[in-house]
């Protein structure tokens, strides 16, 4: 067996590192990046308990902690427990899915727009959903099934057409944007042929929303989530190996195509499960890979900072879906967008102005 180099990434002068090492793998974390990563998910925390607090009936903190912790009355449990929980413990595992999904993609094309969203992933599995649906009903487990299987067709196709001769990050980028266009033309075209309520429930499924999320489909989609996650974790040192080219990877004994698809299917998994339970939720893979590595000062993305700043994007995002037209709740997808807009236009001027 082939040894497999893998010496730590480089760290600037006078940055504190800690070295956690295991038979898996080994890592030297930056105390900056550390400090990052516990500080977003405490916000996230924070903000997922004052999530619990918000509704028709208000609780205040001390409350739903209580009730947290076993010792809230039977109302505060059916409230906070039973309809609120599973609401806030989704935007958490589903905003750390796509904060790691949006990092893969964007140290494997080392281009702040290579996320999930941009190059279409999300628009085949709602594709894939979007059969389903006019075809054979709304149903939690087939509509999550056709879009789980909807993003990875796309993913597969858009990977086999831009693999000519090598991999370059640019030409995915640009070849998922193009699958992308077809995609949500075809989309289109399906909505407009559906019967006018399977069309409303398709297009509202298609904004990506956390409202009628359940317990179940959390625990579901956490049971494929952290595995991936795991081997996310274990590929991490041969990804950012990846970041230096295919030759200096291939020369510290990187098997460049094999850890790269590997990759791309461990990335195209955690997006997918999301979308497939919760619709397409877009700006999250984008966003938190780049805002993280603003904050912790890195050269390159970081895996377990972009999975807390994706877990506090997205909770923040779903309490301003719920309270800016309360007591009609929007989607989160579309706050998502939103800003998603605003920071994508910042992005490219900050790209413009360094070329």
């Amino acid at each position: 067996m082939t040894a497999v180099l893998t010496p730590p990434p480089p760290v600037e002068a006078g940055r504190r590192v800690l070295s956690p090492r295991t038979p898996l793998f080994s890592r030297r974390i930056g105390v900056r990046a550390a400090s990052v990563t516990v500080a977003a998910l405490l916000a996230a925390l924070i903000v997922g308990v004052f999530a619990l607090t918000l509704g028709d009936v208000a609780f205040s903190p001390g409350e739903v902690l209580a009730t947290l912790v076993g010792l809230g009355d039977p109302r505060a449990e059916l409230v906070i427990l039973e309809w609120r929980l599973p609401r806030v413990l989704g935007a958490l595992v589903f905003g750390i899915a796509l904060g790691i999904g949006g990092a893969i993609f964007q140290s494997l094309t080392r281009n702040p727009l290579g996320s999930p969203d941009v190059i279409g992933f999300d628009a085949g599995a709602y594709t894939g959903a979007l059969l389903v649906i006019t075809t054979f009903g709304v149903s939690v487990a087939t509509t999550a099934a056709a879009a789980l299987a909807g993003g990875t067709a796309t993913a597969l196709l858009v990977y086999l057409l831009a693999f000519r001769r090598g991999f370059t990050g640019f030409r995915l980028i640009i070849v998922g944007i193009g699958v992308a266009s077809m995609l949500a033309s075809v989309n289109t075209w399906i909505i407009l042929n559906a019967d006018l309520n399977v069309a409303l429930l398709a297009s509202a499924w298609g904004a990506g929303s956390l409202n009628l999320i359940t317990a179940e489909q959390v625990l579901i989609a956490s049971c494929v989530i952290v595995p991936l996650g795991i081997a996310v974790a274990i590929l991490a040192d041969r990804m950012h190996l990846l970041e230096m080219g295919d030759d200096a990877a291939s020369a510290l004994g990187v098997r460049t195509g094999g850890t790269r698809l590997a990759l791309v299917v461990l990335g195209v998994g955690l997006t997918a499960v999301v979308t497939a339970m919760a619709g397409p939720i877009a700006f999250i893979s984008l966003a938190a890979p780049q805002i993280a590595r603003r904050l912790t000062g890195s050269a390159s993305v970081t895996l377990t900072a972009s999975a807390a700043v994706g877990a506090l994007l997205l909770i923040s995002s779903d309490v301003l879906a719920q309270r800016l037209f309360a007591p009609t709740q929007i989607p989160v997808g579309i706050v998502t967008v939103c800003l998603g807009g605003v920071y994508l236009v910042w992005l490219l001027i900050q790209e413009a102005r360094r070329r």
